[in-house]
């Protein structure tokens, strides 16, 4: 970065570059567009009646084909990929309860065709309930492999695949049925019309098991509408239900980029990734629904806090000023900011009114202690932060055994799922922080998968400038093994913590479901923003297509 890119900072003095090892950021690609707030949702009050009684239908949908168990398990599949699932939780759940009871303890001679097993053990195994993957074990030939002539069920084929993804640990048959479906849905997605054609494409992409909510739904709207066997009511109520939240988020996102304006990132802070949209998209993804705009508000000012901390620590700040820093930030008090070099201050007084703000907002109801664990999450942040600057000072590459436990609370997702929970609702109590503070299990999985994609995307621009060795670079000089070979060890872990994932959601679960979502949504962003580049730090088209999509992009009514 050029020292022309270097603005004056809030107090007037130039930030230097002697020392620092500056990235060559790419800009901003939103501008102003955010801005100004979205023109008022043109609903009347008839649409609006119309809106609520449509949601009534479906409610009496979902409950009455109870005794379909086929029927039943298609409706849950299409309302919960039109994204309009968050209003039924209760019914969904006593469906699946009758399905499972109905599949474990009734049903002796199970005849049912490829496509009918798939569909219900993926729902149910996303819903937490333990199926066994021996259900599939009809569907092989003499020798053990699946039967050729399953190639001919495309629909069926499909369904197999998007529910090996739900596979634990030692599930041998859904890692066999996952190349299998793999290999022949990308025959068969140049044979087949659209919209199923589309729905192969979108899956090969990126399974449902990987995708985010929001983005399935924009994406399969289309698709139901062009099977032309779908059900009017429900394709209206979720055509006017994405509306709703559409205009909702865009007010939030309007609210975050007064905010982010406010603090004159662009000036203050020139050698950061400016990323407040990406950011926000980010949390929009770990929680979508309209009762989170509260904890979605805070958590995306978290990640953009983070995010500039990042940058701070490895981007910017020199070894000298990162140790008052970090120390500043374990004090966490106003009074320290004078001992802070002009464009720290900055940051740590916002930081302090953040979460001040947050704890004003929650201690009415009793849960300013969530506050308190959110603060100590990013202290650990600034302090995993001030080892990787410590290694970089000393020129030291660690062990994958020394990288690895700072690695997985740097890459910033234990502070964010933390900060996540602060404005959840009473689902989430002071014993699910604890939890979460603890290193479990499915958080863990979370973090390996954020830590090692993001290194495999991220490592070489990184060297280029003079960057903490990433995972790729301990491994290869730990073990003496070739960049492909590192590759090829974190894809294998990666699709181990995807297991583990599911493992976790098996009831009974550790910790709340609604919990547990979060995080598996933050391991879906990672998969959306580092499968194949670093779509955040060099504000990919990829980012910026699903943003579009869900942010700008409406759905015709």
């Amino acid at each position: 970065m050029s020292s022309g890119n270097l603005g004056p900072s809030q107090d007037g003095n130039y930030l230097s570059k002697e020392n620092r090892h500056l990235a060559n950021f790419v800009p901003d690609v939103w501008g102003d567009t955010f801005l100004s707030p979205p023109p008022e949702l043109d609903m009347d009050d008839i649409t609006r009646l119309e809106y609520e009684e449509l949601k009534e239908q479906v409610r009496r949908m979902l409950v009455t084909s109870m005794d379909n168990p086929s029927q039943i398990l298609n409706l849950i599949d299409v309302v919960q990929r039109l994204g309009v699932a968050y209003h039924f939780e209760k019914e969904i759940e006593d469906a699946l309860q009758f399905i499972y009871y109905h599949h474990c303890h009734v049903q002796v001679d199970d005849d049912d065709d490829l496509y009918t097993t798939a569909i219900r053990f993926r729902i149910l195994r996303e819903h937490g309930f333990n199926v066994d993957c021996e259900t599939f074990n009809k569907f092989k030939g003499e020798k053990g492999e699946l039967k050729e002539s399953l190639i001919s069920d495309i629909k069926g084929m499909l369904e197999l695949y998007e529910a090996a993804h739900f596979q634990v640990h030692g599930e041998n048959i859904l890692e066999e049925a996952l190349s299998f479906t793999k290999c022949h849905l990308k025959l068969a997605e140049t044979k087949v019309d659209y919209p199923l054609s589309t729905q192969i494409a979108n899956a090969l992409n990126r399974p449902l098991r990987k995708s985010l909510t929001r983005l399935i739904a924009k994406s399969y709207i289309p698709i139901y509408e062009g099977y032309g066997t779908h059900d009017q009511n429900l394709l209206k109520f979720a055509k006017l239900d994405f509306k709703i939240l559409q205009h909702l988020h865009r007010k939030e996102i309007n609210e975050l980029t007064r905010w982010w304006k406010g603090l004159d990132v662009a000036t203050n802070f020139p050698f950061i990734r400016d990323r407040l949209v990406e950011c926000y998209f980010w949390i929009l993804g770990v929680y979508f629904e309209p009762h989170y705009s509260i904890a979605r508000i805070f958590t995306t000012k978290v990640i953009s806090l983070t995010s500039i901390l990042d940058d701070i620590y490895d981007a910017y700040g020199t070894y000298e000023e990162l140790e008052i820093f970090t120390k500043a930030i374990h004090r966490w008090d106003i009074n320290c900011i004078d001992q802070l070099p002009d464009y720290m201050k900055l940051w740590y007084r916002e930081a302090l009114n953040v979460y001040k703000d947050m704890e004003d907002l929650i201690s009415k109801e009793g849960k300013a202690y969530r506050v308190q664990f959110a603060i100590d999450a990013m202290k650990r942040q600034a302090d995993v932060y001030f080892a990787e600057a410590k290694w970089l000072h000393e020129n030291y590459i660690p062990t994958m055994e020394e990288y690895m436990p700072i690695a997985l609370i740097s890459c910033g997702y234990p502070n964010v799922t933390i900060a996540s929970f602060v404005g959840m609702d009473d689902s989430i109590t002071k014993e699910t922080f604890i939890w979460a503070f603890n290193d479990p299990k499915i958080l863990r999985a979370s973090d390996t998968i954020c830590r090692l994609m993001s290194d495999i995307v991220s490592h070489k621009f990184e060297q280029e400038r003079g960057h903490v060795s990433s995972a790729v670079e301990c491994y290869m000089k730990q073990y003496g093994a070739s960049m492909q070979a590192a590759y090829d060890e974190f894809f294998k872990q990666v699709d181990d913590a995807w297991k583990d994932i599911n493992e976790e959601f098996l009831k009974p679960t550790a910790a709340p479901i609604s919990a547990l979502i979060r995080i598996l949504n933050l391991a879906r962003v990672m998969d959306l923003y580092h499968k194949g580049e670093d779509a955040y730090t060099h504000a990919g088209d990829s980012a910026e297509t699903n943003i579009t999509a869900l942010l700008i992009d409406s759905v015709p009514l």
